[in-house]
């Protein structure tokens, strides 16, 4: 760390010892026991001005509060139906890990549905598996690698894409702002794969909704991306739809343990035990249906530039009837 750095990290340190007691509890369950490498990310994030990444941990930490992050590992998404839809239809999961202890994020970008619950329940899934990451996860894979791991490379498939995917960019947004804004510099990378020709277009309205560090970080894979992606993790860890050229996407391939989507997948059944057990210990009854209601930032995306955007895009591809014909059915979605 250069001295204008550890300057900008020791001023940081002087403000947030000022902050609110709830304020400071709630930094502890952020920094797990590393607030400096917490600062750190706060700071890369605002291009190392104190100020403003100040004012970003706050609202960071005001946020949590607010909307009771610290206790959300203790609230599952019940009845279990109800749980498995989400996963059937919001695809994620853990992989493994690189070869140097960086957790693998699989995400099943073109064939995320988003239609069998509401928005807060996609919500609640996507900060659970989050603070599921930053609470169990990279402490277990520090302790393991001796060192301060502190974050994770995700790996998105983009089979089955489709222009109808552009219904959820409000949802999609909301997560992105979500990461963003709370969990800065926790991806290293996003790495995409098995991108079909409609990418670029669908890329082209995505693109100015994320932040430009985001954009940074996102590297385009030839076909399945296999051989790429072994050079930084071993076999075991490749997420399915990347283990050999063609084998695409599904959502139910393979058995509970290839297909780190499905519920039955250890990673899934851990998160939700773990789930589970924490509920079991802070509640006092059984736990009652009803996903949690987490202050959701404001989406700017438009219907009208995104038709737009997306019509112009379709221009350079030709069969525009078809094409166009499909545009017209695209509603984006308030879920």
């Amino acid at each position: 760390m250069g001295i204008a750095a550890e300057d900008a990290v020791n001023q940081f340190e002087a403000l947030m010892k000022q902050v609110d007691e709830p304020l400071k509890k709630t930094f502890q369950n952020i920094h797990q026991g590393y607030p400096t490498g917490t600062l750190v990310r706060f700071l890369k994030a605002r291009e190392r001005n104190v100020p403003k990444a100040h004012k970003m941990l706050l609202d960071c930490l005001n946020w949590r509060v607010e909307n009771d992050i610290d206790n959300i590992l203790a609230k599952p998404i019940v009845p279990n139906d109800l749980y498995r839809a989400v996963r059937d239809s919001q695809l994620i999961g853990l992989s493994g890990y690189t070869k140097e202890g960086l957790p693998v994020f699989a995400i099943g970008a073109g064939q995320s549905t988003f239609d069998k619950a509401s928005v807060h329940y996609y919500v609640q899934s996507h900060i659970q598996i989050n603070e599921y990451r930053d609470r169990v996860l990279l402490p277990s894979a520090s302790k393991k690698h001796g060192r301060h791991i502190t974050s994770c490379v995700k790996v998105l498939d983009m089979t089955g894409l489709k222009l109808s995917a552009l219904s959820q960019i409000k949802l999609m947004t909301i997560i992105s702002t979500i990461d963003d804004l709370n969990y800065p510099e926790k991806t290293t990378t996003y790495y995409i794969a098995n991108a079909p020709i409609i990418f670029s277009a669908c890329w082209k309205v995505v693109k100015p909704l994320l932040q430009e560090r985001t954009r940074r970080k996102i590297q385009v894979l030839p076909g399945c991306g296999r051989d790429e992606l072994l050079k930084i993790m071993d076999y075991a860890s490749l997420p399915h739809f990347c283990r050999r050229e063609g084998s695409g996407s599904s959502r139910y391939s393979g058995n509970g343990n290839d297909n780190c989507y499905s519920l039955d997948h250890p990673f899934h059944q851990q998160l939700y035990n773990y789930v589970k057990e924490q509920a079991s210990i802070t509640a006092a009854g059984p736990y009652k249906q009803g996903s949690v209601h987490v202050n959701l930032p404001d989406s700017s995306a438009d219907e009208s530039e995104i038709a737009k955007t997306i019509e112009s895009e379709l221009n350079k591809f030709g069969n525009q009837t078809r094409l166009t014909d499909s545009l017209d059915a695209i509603k984006v979605s308030d879920n």
